[in-house]
């Protein structure tokens, strides 16, 4: 059994769950700058060892883990620390907010020896992980085309002062997860191109950056993808849309997962078609929180799944650089907004002295 710190105990409070109800790992010690935050999860979950000191959890021999859940800004001083002291990290998406990081974090990590997983939670949902398999099977022949999107009412968002600040935006704080599933099926994206615009509710709000977004992704063997999102508006009720879904196109069959419905259809290569859904056990596993928040089965699932790597020394994926490759095609969207042109990922890629990931 392995030793796991949490530090940022926000998004963090899913992964206290998970280690608690683990086989595979032992909760160890906590820590937020917020001493408040920190007395509160150690109310909920009846866990005394709390810091409101970093330092602690890296000074901490026991700790084996450390799993960061920290602002995004604050992801690549934490990655860093963690792996001078010897720690395996596992690190919420977006890995890094600055490509400008990545080369001594690479260069760091391959020197420590330790795992670096980042924690692309949306891939360990049952319905994505069924969908994966199948696709690995070959049920649905060789991939065309990947489409996905994350539409969701998100309006009590803009009455939260810090989603009107500049440095809060919809491209990074939704649309990853969608963008995680093109590079997950498409993994060499050669350029993309989209549009955005802020809504007339983002708009009215006071919102900066851009709340309903479309892009077209292109791969090096030619095969295209799309990616939407919508995020200040209502939304359709769930037995017609998915807030959130991922469709394979291939040449023999074609397949959708849909999240929150933990929802999975195919219709294979023999021309059979199926519809999954999966019931009150697995939807306590996943959803152990008041209404859907705090999704803490999949952070179980790839905790899980990471702890699994570290004992039999295999790679677990997403992987730094491919964390750092999903934050440079973030990037490139983010540039394609602002210019109106496409953006050809290994030209930004060698920008930041990158040029090996391209």
């Amino acid at each position: 059994m392995l030793n796991i710190g949490i530090v940022g105990l926000g998004e963090g409070r899913s992964t206290m769950s998970a280690a608690l109800q683990s086989k595979k790992l032992r909760l160890t010690m906590i820590c937020d700058a917020n001493e408040a935050l920190c007395k509160q999860r150690s109310t909920e979950f009846r866990f005394e060892h709390y810091t409101t000191r970093y330092e602690a959890l890296l000074n901490n021999p026991d700790i084996d883990i450390i799993a960061i859940y920290t602002p995004d800004h604050l992801h690549a001083q934490h990655v860093q620390l963690a792996l001078q002291h010897g720690k395996h990290v596992v690190c919420t998406k977006p890995f890094i907010d600055n490509l400008a990081d990545a080369p001594a974090l690479l260069k760091l990590q391959q020197k420590s020896g330790k795992k670096v997983f980042v924690g692309q939670s949306s891939r360990f949902f049952e319905p994505y992980k069924r969908q994966r398999a199948d696709f690995e099977k070959g049920l649905i022949g060789e991939l065309i085309t990947v489409e996905s999107h994350y539409n969701a009412d998100h309006r009590w968002f803009l009455k939260k002062k810090w989603a009107l600040e500049k440095s809060f935006k919809w491209l990074y704080g939704g649309l990853s997860h969608p963008v995680d599933f093109i590079r997950w099926y498409l993994p060499d994206i050669e350029e993309v191109m989209g549009y955005g615009m802020i809504s007339a509710n983002g708009k009215k709000a006071g919102l900066k950056n851009e709340d309903t977004l479309h892009f077209i992704f292109r791969s090096k063997d030619g095969r295209i993808a799309r990616v939407s999102g919508a995020y200040t508006g209502p939304v359709q009720p769930t037995y017609r849309e998915s807030e959130m879904s991922c469709i394979l196109r291939g040449t023999e069959g074609a397949s959708q997962a849909d999240y929150h419905e933990l929802r999975y259809a195919i219709t294979d290569k023999q021309g059979a078609q199926q519809l999954i859904t999966w019931g009150d056990k697995q939807l306590n596993h996943y959803f152990r929180f008041e209404g859907q928040s705090h999704h803490a089965g999949e952070y179980q699932n790839y905790l899980e799944y990471f702890a699994d790597s570290i004992t039999h020394n295999t790679t677990a994926y997403p992987d730094m650089r491919e964390g750092i490759g999903t934050v440079a095609l973030l990037q490139a969207m983010d540039r394609s907004l602002k210019t109106k042109q496409p953006v050809a990922l290994k030209a930004l890629l060698k920008e930041y002295g990158l040029g090996k990931l391209g």
